[in-house]
């Protein structure tokens, strides 16, 4: 059970207008992040316009970014986010073989240089914070500033989300 209640926006009139467009922007429906985060409606819509852009109008690889989506939700143990991302990321290209291998990726042949690169990056800013020279120089040799800023970003922001999924415990659908 969440630890804050999920808000039924057809009994706000004020939610509407965010309501619409998560609906719009997310398959028509409310997923129960939504519900939570509409406890405080600007917020919702900001964190909708952040995800949306992160998501849909980034240049970078649909293949990085959800596969730092899977290991950020793995190493966090987001099992709601790791959950919802699974059928996004094998649309992406990436396999159920390279999903099950995350949680040991370093170990296994699965995965080839560029996509090590991004993990090792991943796993440096979401357990370290802090990211060795050497770590960047090796994503560097595969992404250009563009890409890394936005992969940046989607990592940054993909850690907020499981920290947001865990801490008030929201429910899976």
């Amino acid at each position: 059970m969440a630890r804050v209640p999920y808000v039924d926006d057809r009994t706000n009139p004020e939610l509407k207008p965010v309501a619409d467009r998560i609906r719009s922007e997310r398959g028509g429906k409310v997923l129960n992040l939504y519900r939570v985060l509409l406890n405080s409606p600007k917020l919702a819509e900001a964190w909708l316009h952040l995800f949306t852009v992160i998501r849909q109008q980034c240049q970078l690889p649909a293949q990085y970014r959800e596969l730092v989506i899977m290991a950020v939700a793995v190493m966090n143990r987001a099992d709601y986010e790791y959950r919802h991302h699974v059928p996004i990321a094998l649309a992406a290209g990436l396999t159920q073989a390279q999903i099950d291998d995350l949680p040991r990726w370093r170990q296994s042949s699965l995965f080839d240089a560029a996509q090590r690169a991004v993990l090792d990056y991943a796993e440096s800013m979401t357990r370290d914070i802090q990211v060795p020279d050497a770590v960047f120089e090796a994503l560097y040799l595969h992404l250009d500033s563009r890409t890394i800023v936005e992969l940046t970003a989607t990592i940054a922001g993909y850690n907020l989300v499981s920290r947001v999924l865990e801490a008030l415990k929201v429910d899976h659908e």
